[in-house]
């Protein structure tokens, strides 16, 4: 019996040094295997019947440290995102131009405001004239590709994040099928589940470089993946994760407004719960940072286009002229739509080729334009009748598709001039007129506008060719208090051409339940929408016609009196496209000789007006805007702030450069976090060239010692069977 347990035990021990050297072997082979882990079996004394029968050997096991690898996919996730962040805005960061290099958007602001300045010495030269012009289209034009650039990266980023949910899709089809497997070697102790538990965490390390993940491996073997906000992934089947696309990105399309595509997870939108990975980073990219920068972009544009415009329709160019000019602002509803010069008087004046005049009046003092107000149709007829009588083929009448407003003298030696002042008496001086318009005719000012001209965009240099069609307010929270206290609701008249809707907002309504209500309004829906928008630490309501056709929002009073609650909120119209439309006015652009320089002077010898070539009052005045501080509202990442033009654009481009070089620090510090981890795992998990050789070794020579107990015993059973 004795010989017969000592054949067992050298037997089995063979058996087990040959499996060790195998097993070494395996790990050997795959030294250089990317996400291989070292692996170990133990011994144990095998026991039969109370008796010793040799050795045996468990299932060959890994050795991988499980916190280090949960830390490891945290760590990647963070990785992932940072580098999508990093890549997105040295992009950005490319377009924008260096400050360093005199190549920035700053750079072209302050290159046209030198040019307004050096106009402004001597409006006589062409070679200025041209040389401004050139300058702002330089600009506008930068503006423009900017604009369509970053509009070209939200849309390449969203088709990464419908690359990356297929990718996540297909690493979470990879896990289960690596469950399935894994639980079927352990359930029949194969010793390939070990290699099959390798191939699962590098699939879930790569799964951690798109989203974060947290995980748990059942009894059975098989592990169960989520997001850390606790969205299934993965538990038996995989739960994938489906998004479209959008065709097209623009400044007005975005995910808040419902325009792009959620990710959806069992039709559960997990957009806003995704916390990390590559398609945190796109997300953040395609909804927060190209959307601040163009944002930021729009108010430069916007505010630009207005100081600018409002100068510009104070003067009258001469001695190159135009004998029609058309406006830029439309009217819903001309006929129900009043108006009402509130400070001062406008001035009317024709003048012939020599810059003589011919004819001039005033709107209140010599039409008999009512004090208090009269429909835009009145005030036109009254212009138009004034026109006539001067000029029989000249005409003021609205532009039967855009309701804008066209002024022409029917011949070329005429010329017609705007001009406000203070009040009606002939020589009076000039000044810029306070208008006010009622949209929904309850006697109150819904809107105001300084300058007659400039109100009805009669001689702009920076034109956008769009309608008023989206209005947004200031940046607060959702749930803010809006400050209604009344019993009485305050109204809100939304108006189009094509609807005119009164919206009740009560006491305890805020950003959320306004968009709710528009939304829900069956009256409203089919043409407006509403969206709150983020906007730097809070969000705007955003109200949008889908038209793109004018639109006006007033409150309507009630007792004669408005609450004032569109002022409160800051609901106006919005600047957004600006940058993406702004450019110079045609006409100017082809002959910059028709751009306002001067104003009319007024020849107290002869009582009459007449124009002078060198005069330069509207010249100073635009370069002098772009020296003045602005009150810029707050853009995406930058907080409301009054600077001038310039020192804006510098603040934004300044404001990327250091959104970069942070974003970059960071992905540089976490990619070698990483890789430290990576470094980590592979002196714990990794395979060791020179001690696995001196554990093959231990086996051989155990080998060699159990074959000679065999070889040993076999002679003496040989003996002992000879014997009998």
């Amino acid at each position: 019996m004795a010989l017969v347990s000592g054949l067992t035990s050298a037997l089995s021990g063979m058996h087990v040094a040959q499996s060790q050297i195998s097993l070494v072997s395996s790990n050997l082979a795959n030294v250089d295997t990317e996400g291989y882990t070292r692996k170990t079996a133990a011994q144990q004394s095998n026991v039969l019947a109370g008796y010793g029968a040799g050795v045996k050997l468990n299932r060959a096991d890994r050795v991988v440290d499980q916190s280090l690898l949960r830390s490891y996919l945290v760590a990647n996730s963070l990785n992932g995102s940072l580098n999508k962040s990093a890549d997105y805005l040295s992009k950005t960061e490319t377009m924008l131009g260096s400050p360093q290099n005199n190549n920035s958007v700053a750079t072209n602001v302050a290159d046209l405001q030198s040019s307004f300045e050096t106009l402004a010495t001597d409006v006589t030269s062409s070679a200025n004239r041209y040389s401004l012009v050139t300058d702002a289209m330089n600009l506008t034009n930068r503006l423009n590709s900017i604009s369509t650039e970053i509009q070209s990266l939200r849309g390449d980023a969203d088709l990464e994040i419908q690359e990356i949910c297929g990718a996540v899709n297909s690493q979470l089809d990879s896990i289960a099928n690596l469950n399935n497997q894994i639980v079927k070697y352990k359930a029949l102790n194969y010793d390939g589940a070990a290699d099959l538990e390798d191939q699962r965490d590098q699939a879930l390390k790569t799964l951690s470089g798109y989203i974060d993940i947290s995980y748990y491996t059942r009894d059975n073997g098989e592990v169960v993946v989520q997001t850390k906000g606790g969205i299934a992934l993965l538990d038996k089947d995989p739960h994938h994760l489906s998004h479209g696309a959008v065709a097209r990105a623009a400044t007005d399309i975005s995910y808040a407004n419902g325009n792009i595509n959620p990710i959806l997870v069992d039709n559960q939108d997990i957009t806003a719960r995704v916390q990390s990975g590559e398609l945190k980073g796109l997300i953040d990219v395609r909804d927060s940072i190209l959307p601040s920068l163009q944002t930021q972009l729009d108010e430069l544009a916007g505010i630009m286009k207005e100081s600018i415009n409002d100068i510009h329709n104070q003067g009258t160019s001469f001695p190159g002229t135009v004998t029609q000019l058309e406006g830029s602002r439309t009217f819903i509803d001309a006929d129900n739509q009043t108006v009402r010069i509130e400070k001062g008087d406008v001035r009317f004046a024709i003048f012939d080729a020599q810059g003589n005049q011919v004819s001039t009046a005033t709107l209140v003092g010599d039409l008999n334009f009512a004090q208090n107000g009269e429909s835009v149709t009145n005030m036109i007829s009254k212009i138009n009748n004034w026109v006539r009588q001067t000029l029989p083929q000249g005409s003021v009448r609205l532009d039967s598709d855009s309701h804008r407003v066209i002024m022409e003298t029917g011949d070329s030696n005429y010329y017609l001039s705007i001009v406000d002042t203070t009040t009606s008496t002939i020589g009076s001086e000039q000044t810029v007129a306070t208008i006010v318009l009622d949209n929904n005719g309850d006697s109150v000012a819904d809107r105001t506008f300084s300058g007659f001209s400039s109100f009805l965009g009669m001689n702009d240099f920076f034109v956008t060719d769009a309608d008023e069609y989206i209005y947004e307010s200031n940046a607060m929270s959702k749930t803010a208090d809006l400050g209604v206290r009344s019993t009485n609701p305050v109204i809100l008249n939304i108006a189009t051409p094509t609807l005119n809707v009164d919206l009740s907002i009560a006491q305890g309504d805020n950003l959320q339940s306004i968009a709710d209500k528009i939304n829900a309004d069956p009256n409203l829906n089919t043409q407006i929408k509403a969206s709150l928008i983020p906007n730097g630490n809070g969000y705007m309501l955003q109200i949008t016609n889908s038209s793109g056709e004018q639109m006006e929002i007033s409150e309507k009073a009630q007792g004669g009196t408005i609450t004032g609650f569109l002022s409160r909120i800051g609901l106006s119209a919005s600047h957004c496209n600006d940058a993406s439309r702004i450019h110079v006015r045609d006409d100017i652009r082809v002959n910059p000789s028709i751009m306002t320089v001067g104003a009319p002077e007024f020849d107290i010898s002869t009582g009459k007006y007449h124009l002078n070539e060198g005069n330069n009052t509207v010249a100073n005045r635009m370069a002098t805007a772009f020296a003045q501080e602005h009150t810029f509202s707050q853009a995406g990442s930058l907080a409301k702030v009054t600077t001038s033009l310039a020192d804006y654009a510098s603040t934004f481009v300044g404001s990327i450069a250091s959104q970069t070089n942070t974003a970059s620090s960071s992905h540089d510090y976490q990619d070698g976090l990483v890789k430290s981890l990576e470094n980590k795992q592979a002196l714990i998990s990794g395979v060791d060239s020179d001690e696995e050789l001196a554990n093959l070794i231990v086996y051989q020579q155990s080998y060699a010692a159990c074959a000679q107990v065999w070889s040993a015993t076999r002679e003496l059973v040989d003996i002992l069977f000879n014997a009998m």
